[in-house]
């Protein structure tokens, strides 16, 4: 039986559906826009794209109607590799011009590509053992302000925030290795922190280096992170894209925390049910995933969807199973929402604003978080967890709108 990968879109167009079809899937395949020597019918039941194309009652824009296009292709096209799989599903097509709105919405993968790629090294489980946290949502925040702290000033934080207890820190995804903050500095400085308290605590602050950079940068800031004690690696995936990721990945023995920086410019094409299946497979161990109520345009059953999906198995055989980051715009407000739309506890929660601008200071704003989250695990409103408990009470107040 021959190996295929299938993908599903939703494709609004002025042209015939079946006409549309045929010229995305022949796009995307073994054909051209004219018939051309050597494209005779064997090679075409042997490399064409298939089809199938259904209307959707939705709406589209006028003097468009809206379809379900399935597209499916041989694997013997592009073999198991993501990057040529990503020119296959998100190449072309986008711009061609019945295309006048093209979406990914999921993609189907055989073995193949579960045989040839290695998924997370750590995962939800590693998470929780390099963390210490067993059970529970892992509490976190962002190094703020965002950039134009010094290697010192971010130490300073970390040792503020350890001593509050918090489980997770992260360099905002603007801060690698700026000259006001470089990065080797800040690494040494700020493991040097979290290793005294981990000495005191018994437990290991992780904290999300920002790697990103050229591939012989990120292999050596590893690697330095590595040799200082630290738990964790994070690159903006968008920047280095997938054969850097890749090309990390197999240097990489600490976990990857994946950020989606960037999703903007591709949410329009892909759905993030499509996307990040892609960088679960090649490696990922934590991916963003937006936040509730969040200060982005992402509704909030397209947050619960997409973490929804980093916990769900890929393979029977190899689940590729990650730990969903929650963030943007999150205050003690969010916990029940979170909890009771996804029913689980596995992910990192994380407050920049949210933690730091708590009228208590750091500690009060990482105890308001944690309140949160045992009152909604418990099912006890907020506003009434808050009567025996000052910092949620004080963080209801501040985060009132």
């Amino acid at each position: 039986m021959v190996s295929r990968v299938h993908a599903t879109y939703h494709l609004d167009t002025a042209f015939a559906p079946e006409r549309a079809a045929d010229i995305i899937a022949g796009e995307q395949s073994s054909g051209t826009f004219v018939p051309v020597p050597g494209e005779d019918e064997a090679l075409k039941a042997r490399a064409a794209a298939t089809w199938e194309i259904t209307p959707l009652e939705t709406s589209a824009p006028p003097d468009h109607k809206r379809y379900l296009l399935k597209l499916s292709w041989p694997l013997e096209n592009f073999g198991a590799s993501l990057p040529n799989l990503m020119a296959t599903v998100a190449g072309n097509l986008f711009e061609l011009k019945p295309a006048a709105g093209l979406r990914l919405m999921d993609i189907e993968l055989p073995n193949e590509f579960a045989a040839a790629y290695p998924g997370p090294a750590f995962g939800i489980a590693g998470t929780r053992a390099l963390s210490g946290v067993a059970s529970g949502p892992l509490i976190g925040t962002i190094i703020k302000p965002s950039v134009g702290l010094s290697a010192d000033g971010t130490a300073e934080l970390v040792d503020q925030l350890c001593a509050a207890g918090v489980d997770f820190i992260k360099d905002d995804e603007l801060q690698a290795d700026g000259p006001a903050c470089p990065f080797d500095e800040r690494v040494r400085k700020v493991m040097h922190v979290i290793n005294r308290h981990a000495d005191r605590q018994g437990k290991k602050v992780m904290y999300a280096f920002n790697l990103t950079g050229e591939l012989d940068e990120m292999k050596r800031r590893h690697d330095l992170v590595l040799s200082m004690g630290g738990t964790l690696t994070m690159l903006s995936l968008n920047s280095v894209g997938m054969t850097g990721f890749n090309a990390f990945r197999k240097h990489a023995q600490l976990p990857i925390h994946a950020h989606r920086n960037g999703w903007g410019y591709l949410q329009a094409g892909w759905s993030y049910l499509a996307w990040q299946k892609l960088w679960r497979l090649a490696g990922a161990d934590q991916m963003h995933v937006n936040g509730l109520a969040n200060k982005f345009r992402e509704s909030d059953s397209s947050v619960i969807a997409s973490a929804r999906a980093c916990l769900t198995p890929m393979f029977p055989h190899k689940p590729c199973t990650v730990m969903p980051v929650f963030s943007s715009g999150q205050t003690v407000r969010q916990a029940p929402g979170t909890w009771t739309a996804l029913q689980s506890t596995d992910l990192i929660f994380l407050a920049g604003g949210g933690l730091f601008a708590h009228p208590g200071g750091i500690a009060a704003g990482v105890a308001a978080l944690r309140q949160s989250w045992e009152a909604a695990i418990q099912g006890v409103p907020l506003e009434i967890a808050a009567r025996t408990h000052r910092e949620l009470r004080e963080a209801l107040e501040k985060f009132s709108g």
